[in-house]
């Protein structure tokens, strides 16, 4: 069941639209790190185009629907991909950008940045440090369920499980 932490206010929640574009921020940041950090900068134009697309949904300059048919041809790149690292940051991006539509799709993009760090052989833990740092932009509250939903939800990411 989802969280209502997580469910926007429109939805029934209590996801205010300025803490939901902050946490898409957050799963951009952490998505944009990966790629920054394993030097895929060759990126298909979809992906490309959809983190666009996010950035500008998190200033209000793009609907919901928009997000959502980027998010649809960011996972088409990464189901056209044969490298599994860049598969799994391409999903980070697709989940990144899903989050305009639920905004839990956030802990996608953060599990799939981290599965892309296992599987270039560098420190899963090092980077779970980096992304915490990067959620001082949220709320407390915010903070501490990022935390605690990631850890559950890693558990289903056979890859990231200790």
């Amino acid at each position: 069941m989802r969280n209502k932490s997580f469910v926007a206010e429109h939805g029934g929640g209590e996801l205010t639209l300025d803490n939901h574009r902050l946490l898409m921020k957050w799963a951009i940041t952490c998505t944009e790190h990966v790629v920054e950090q394993l030097n895929e900068e060759n990126l298909d134009i979809r992906l490309i185009q959809a983190l666009d697309i996010a950035k500008d949904w998190t200033k209000g300059n793009v609907n919901t629907g928009l997000a959502m048919e980027a998010a649809r041809q960011a996972h088409a790149a990464a189901r056209d991909c044969d490298d599994p690292v860049l598969k799994s940051i391409s999903r980070s991006i697709a989940q990144a950008v899903s989050s305009a539509h639920m905004a839990d799709h956030i802990l996608g993009a953060s599990l799939y940045a981290l599965k892309a760090i296992r599987q270039s052989e560098k420190s899963v833990q090092e980077e779970i440090e980096w992304q915490n740092r990067m959620l001082d932009i949220l709320p407390q509250q915010l903070i501490d369920l990022v935390i605690e939903t990631r850890e559950i939800k890693r558990q289903g990411f056979k890859v990231l499980k200790e």
